[in-house]
């Protein structure tokens, strides 16, 4: 019965709102509102009480479908200020990192907060996410997304020069850097860090690569590993499958390493 309850459309959640691949809308349910399309409008207090996988129709009898929205789709469809990481580049960083529930993580470069908000739900139900930006307004706008997936007890947001002043917190588990100057954050990063934890970055041009990359040689980083990710998604039709004309390509270099400690074990004699 719990497990039954628990897949239930109630009032305020984020439900997926399915007509076509161009018709898809995530939407908060509030009784009293109405989601309008060009295939009709649909009540929402209507599917309040009805179980994810609704199959209902718009006032032009046009079929929709309420469907639970996955991860990807709550961090693409956050209120935007900035570009994001891409899901198929955040799926693997994530896997290169020992993040898990619990974790304590940095994150800077709080942009739209579509990181945040996946790491928070990483972390969660007792980990925190340090999200760190220079700008104020970028701060905001990410807290309302963050609020509105009901994940802001497990975030802290610190509006810091982090170049200049370094991070507030220490003996962290990951440091996510997603900055136009990586090589900057790198020692503030090493300083941050448990002995043997990750550092993760990105950026979408070669020298910056080179100058990380050399920065973290010289910072007690080793295991560094730097790599692109292609995307392409494949049409499967009637008539035949093919990949689509048109996908995700080069969106950021992806650069992973692990902090060793400066003190050496001195081996016996």
């Amino acid at each position: 019965m719990a497990r039954k309850e628990e897949n239930i459309i109630k009032e305020k959640d984020l439900v997926l709102v399915y007509l076509d691949e161009k018709r898809q809308f995530l939407v908060q349910v509030v009784s009293g509102l109405k989601l309008s399309t060009d295939h009709g409008n649909l009540d929402l207090g209507e599917i309040i009480g009805k179980p994810f996988g609704l199959v209902g129709k718009t006032h032009l009898e046009r079929d929709f479908y309420c469907l639970k929205p996955s991860t990807a789709d709550l961090m693409m469809k956050v209120r935007r200020t900035t570009t994001i990481v891409y899901p198929k580049d955040l799926g693997y960083l994530l896997l290169e990192t020992a993040v898990g529930p619990g974790s304590r993580v940095i994150e800077l470069g709080t942009g739209s907060g579509a990181l945040t908000l996946v790491l928070a739900k990483l972390v969660a139900p007792e980990g925190v996410v340090y999200s760190y930006d220079r700008r104020e307004d970028f701060i905001e706008n990410a807290k309302k997304n963050i609020e509105r997936v009901g994940y802001a007890h497990n975030v802290e947001f610190s509006c810091v020069d982090v170049a200049e002043h370094g991070f507030r917190h220490t003996d962290v588990d990951a440091v996510f850097v997603d900055v136009p100057e990586p090589w900057a954050i790198v020692p503030k990063a090493s300083e941050a860090l448990k002995g043997g934890h990750h550092l993760v970055s990105w950026s979408p041009n070669v020298e910056q690569v080179k100058r990380t990359v050399e920065t973290l040689e010289s910072h007690n980083f080793k295991r560094t590993k730097v790599k692109e990710i292609i995307e392409r998604e494949l049409l499967v039709r009637l008539q035949g499958v093919r990949p689509r004309e048109r996908g995700i390509t080069h969106t950021a270099y992806l650069i992973r390493a692990q902090k060793i400690n400066a003190a050496r074990i001195n081996s016996k004699s």
